[in-house]
Parts: C-alpha cells; structure tokens; sequence
C-alpha cells in the first residue's frame, strides 16, 4: 500500500553515496565522527573569534559576545 518493494536496478551503476537503498551498517558511528568534528572545527572557530574580537567603542545594548569576551570587562561593559 505505500509504495511496494524495490524495483529492479542496473548493478553496473556506482554512487560515492552508496547507491540505491544504501544504509551502511556503521551508518550510527559515521555520523557520530562527523558530529564531533564539526563541534569539535566550531569550537575552535569560536575560540578563535572570541579571543580576536575588538571593539573601538562599547555597545549601547547588551550582546550576547559581551559573556565570554575579555575586552568588556576592560570597556566596563562587564563587571565581574
């Protein structure tokens, strides 16, 4: 009733994506490793940018960069 089984294909087709109905037994740890490099690749452009952002003058409504930056303490922005 919802689309039947599946129907014949060309076995001399390759796919880098693992051609027709392809699910990979390690699919589960594939995108687990791909997850955690992509934390892994933002957290550190994250640090990066936190530690190299600048402000020549201090904003007039609070934002969110104001946390975790150290310049804002020194602008008086942040008071800890």
């Amino acid at each position: 009733m919802a689309g039947g089984a599946h129907y014949p294909y060309p076995k001399e087709v390759w796919s880098p994506a693992g051609g027709w109905w392809s699910r990979p037994k390690n699919w589960a740890t594939n995108t687990a490793v791909c997850m955690v490099g992509i934390g892994l690749a933002t957290w550190g452009v994250w640090r990066v940018s936190a530690r190299n952002e600048e402000r020549h003058i201090a904003p007039t409504k609070p934002i969110p960069s104001q946390w975790w930056s150290p310049q804002a303490k020194a602008l008086g922005v942040r008071q800890e």
